[in-house]
């Protein structure tokens, strides 16, 4: 068995790979139109061959801007290799070894995309657990289930209850209010980061992912009373795709007052006045009052995305 990454040559190879299930799957217009804008890359593009046969595809993305990929966006193998696992661990070590001597700071996460309910499908169900077993081979052991939500204007626009007052703010005073939001945070990525890091170094990265964001500074706004405490902020974002919540949080002594509806409200309405036609959030499933205020705010759960990252990552 050969892992290799792809040269120009194996195009028509890779966009006619068969696919036989509908986990992760990315369709070759959707191949073909991110790999001319460098979201998906020949050195990013890996494929497994059996005698000149390929047998196993996966497809790393990243920015057009990223120096190295940033997720596995698409894992296959072929129905007819006996262990799919293996042969798909050996696709992910291969690219994941590659990118490491290239300079790449941490694995990629492996982003899995499934329906709603795919637990109670057999197929989806079989079609996970080969993946995974190929995700935890490799050291991508930090499992975190989420919730891809989604608004459009059908929903209608929320207005404001007059509880807070948004403004902008220094980069100084965002990342004191990341770092006092981090305090007792529910998010799973937050509580594995503050375990190994400072709240400084913790509200540092988070700060500065969204900074690197497709979304500007100027959007971000703290939230306060009507006294001028701080009670938290919003940052509505973007992805390359669509507008984005991006993210959002309340200060420890300020929760219990359901703040946090004001400023997902806040964050809606920014983008609905700017013309979204469509609003994207995630959330841990761990995470309930979360997952409630966007069910309160009109989010649909639209998929499920299962992320593989190794520890510490």
């Amino acid at each position: 068995m050969l892992f290799r990454a792809t040269t120009g040559a194996d195009l028509d190879r890779v966009t006619g790979f068969p696919i036989d299930d509908g986990v992760s799957t990315i369709d070759a217009d959707r191949y073909l139109d991110e790999l001319a804008q460098g979201m998906y890359r020949p050195e990013w593009t890996w494929i497994a061959e059996d005698e000149q046969r390929v047998v196993g595809r996966a497809l790393w993305w990243g920015q057009a801007s990223s120096a190295h990929p940033v997720a596995l966006d698409c894992l296959h193998v072929d129905a007819s290799v006996a262990d799919r696992a293996g042969v798909a661990a050996g696709l992910l070590a291969a690219g994941l070894q590659a990118f490491a001597q290239h300079g790449a700071p941490r694995p990629p996460l492996y982003n899995l995309t499934l329906p709603n309910g795919w637990r109670d499908d057999d197929s989806v169900a079989a079609a996970v657990a080969w993946r995974r077993d190929a995700a935890l081979a490799v050291g991508l052991t930090d499992e975190v289930e989420r919730l891809r939500l989604e608004w459009t204007p059908e929903v209608g626009v929320p207005t404001s209850s007059g509880r807070l007052v948004f403004s902008e703010g220094s980069d100084d005073e965002f990342l004191d209010a990341f770092r006092r939001i981090a305090v007792g945070s529910l998010d799973r990525e937050t509580r594995r980061n503050l375990a190994i890091k400072s709240p400084e170094v913790t509200a540092r990265e988070e700060m500065d992912f969204y900074l690197d964001c497709p979304g500007e500074r100027a959007w971000w706004r703290l939230a306060r009373t009507a006294d001028g405490t701080l009670a938290g902020l919003a940052i509505p974002s973007a992805t390359p795709y669509n507008r984005n919540v991006g993210y959002l949080g309340v200060v420890p002594e300020q929760r219990g007052r359901r703040y946090v509806d004001d400023v997902l409200a806040e964050i809606t309405r920014f983008h609905a006045e700017q013309g979204a036609e469509l609003i994207t959030a995630t959330t841990d499933t761990t995470n309930v009052p979360m997952a409630a205020a966007f069910a309160r705010a009109g989010y649909r759960t639209a998929q499920i995305r299962l992320l593989y990252s190794a520890p510490g990552s």
